[in-house]
Parts: structure tokens; C-alpha cells; sequence
């Protein structure tokens, strides 16, 4: 079946699990993602010293961390059901720790104005894909400007609202088309709207070239609560949805179905507009 590329955002909902982070996976593939991601992070080197004294609360994200000796497993699973494995480095050491196993790098729309950060994943030569909520149009052009001068020669512009959840009125689908044009390159749609109607008018209206959704296996993870996470039975029949539209596009032709073609005699014969043709009756 035809597929737009759903990347299933694994976040911080995996609790520091390897049964669960590889759950995650199977799932993944289970209801057609063509992609699962992670994030690899690490507190004391996402957030500056003077917050982390200040809050508990961000002290605490040290539970969502994931630990990097997961990733082998993680990614050969992926690659054994014939997925692509992507993660989102947080420190520039995260992306040679994440060199050998991830088929791409996501940059987070928190990290998009990291030029640094933006060029070691530029210079690995893999894809990057960059979410964009929160900037505005002319740091978008300068993130597109770094990685191009890093060389980069395939990357993906997410659009992003970095709400959470987004309501729908607030997606503003229209500037994946401003993308599109401006940059030349693929462009899709970072959720957070948890709506169908928003993803299927990002794909059928705006061309969305990948989709990348918040999964959670069943309301336990560290994130649902936000509300802005799908769980697997939510998401499996858009994903089937939007592959079987894609699927009903077929030819410009005007091909019979082989239906079609015994029905076609048994139209209105047009000397007398009766049914079937003469040569049957």
C-alpha cells in the first residue's frame, strides 16, 4: 500500500523501560509507521544550572531520560521489522553516540536556533528533520541556511505548533505551503492537535510529505497526561485511512476495472436506449 511516512514520537512516555522502549517499537510497526523516533537527552546538559537549582520539577525529568545502551536494541528491532529509527540528539556528544544506529536526526523546534547542533547532524551526511514551532519565518531560513551550508542535502520542515495539545484553529496549515515554496525541500506536519481532520487536511491539502504523531501504548507514559499523545488504537485507522486514499489516487488513465469491463455490455444500447446491447439480447 501507498503510505505517507507516520513517524511514531516516542518522547518521554517510554519510563527508562527497554521491554516498554521495544513495545513501543512493535506497536509502532503494528499500525503502519514507516518510522518510530526517541529523544536522547540528558538533564544536567538540557537545562541551564540556575533552572535545575530552582525547580524540582525539572530536576525530576531525569527519570524520562533514555539510556543510551538502549539504542542498539532499539535499533536493530526497528531495522528487523523493516522501520526507520530515528532520535533527537539534546548535547552535540548525542550525535555521535546516535551515529551508528539512527537512520535520521530530528532537531526539536526548542533547539532549532543551536546552529552548532544543526551542523554536527548536518555533517554526518544523514537525513535531518527539523520541527519548527515557536520560530518565527526568518529563523526557519536560518536553520535552512545552516544546514545547507553543512551540506546537508536531505532534510524534512516540519510545521509545528508547540502547544500542547494544539487546537485545530491554531495549526495554520497553510505555512507548510510557504515552506514548500520558499525552500524547495519536503516538507510535513508535526502534531500535537490529537485530530484526524488536522492531519488528513496536512496530507490531502497541503501535501504533507511525513507525519510525525506523540504515541503512548496505554495512558501510562510520562507525557499523556498533556494531552497532546495518540494511542495505537486511535491512530491505526487514520494511518490505514490516509494509505487507502493514497492507494484510491491510481492513474490519470481511464482504466477498467475488470467489473467494469463485463458490465459494459449491458449498458443502454443507444438505437433504442434499452439494456444490454443487442448482441446480448
Amino acid at each position: 500500500m501507498v503510505k505517507i511516512p507516520f513517524v511514531a514520537e516516542v518522547s518521554s512516555n517510554h519510563n527508562r523501560d527497554l521491554s516498554r522502549c521495544l513495545e513501543f517499537v512493535d506497536n509502532a510497526a503494528a499500525i503502519g509507521c514507516a518510522a518510530v523516533k526517541f529523544q536522547l537527552f540528558k538533564i544536567n546538559e538540557l537545562f541551564a544550572p540556575e533552572i535545575l537549582r530552582k525547580s524540582a520539577n525539572h530536576r525530576r525529568r531525569q527519570e524520562w531520560e533514555l539510556p543510551v545502551e538502549f539504542l542498539p536494541e532499539l535499533s536493530a528491532r526497528c531495522r528487523q521489522l523493516g522501520m526507520a529509527f530515528g532520535c533527537t540528539p539534546f548535547y552535540l556528544k548525542a550525535v555521535d553516540e546516535l551515529y551508528d544506529y539512527v537512520d535520521f536526526y530530528k532537531i526539536s523546534s526548542y533547539e532549532l536556533l543551536w546552529s552548532d547542533l544543526l551542523t554536527a547532524c548536518a555533517r554526518t551526511g544523514k537525513p535531518v528533520v527539523i520541527s519548527t514551532g515557536m520560530a518565527d519565518f526568518g529563523e526557519v531560513q536560518c536553520a535552512v541556511s545552516t544546514l545547507q551550508n553543512a551540506s546537508c542535502k536531505n532534510f524534512t520542515l516540519l510545521h509545528c505548533v508547540s502547544n500542547y495539545p494544539t487546537k485545530p484553529q491554531d495549526c495554520h496549515l497553510g505555512v507548510m505551503g510557504r515552506y514548500r515554496e520558499s525552500f524547495g525541500c519536503a516538507v510535513g506536519w508535526s502534531d500535537h492537535s490529537v485530530n484526524p481532520g488536522v492531519i488528513q487536511r496536512a496530507i490531502n491539502h497541503w501535501g504533507a510529505a511525513m507525519v510525525e504523531f506523540h504515541l503512548d501504548l496505554d495512558g501510562r507514559g510520562a507525557e499523556f497526561t498533556g494531552g497532546h499523545c495518540w494511542l495505537p488504537h486511535q491512530i491505526q485507522p487514520l494511518i490505514e485511512q490516509v494509505g487507502a486514499g493514497l492507494l484510491a489516487d491510481g492513474s490519470a488513465e481511464k482504466i477498467f476495472s475488470e467489473n467494469e469491463l463485463k458490465e459494459r455490455d449491458w449498458r443502454a444500447d443507444p438505437s433504442d436506449g434499452l439494456r444490454p446491447f443487442k448482441h446480448l439480447r
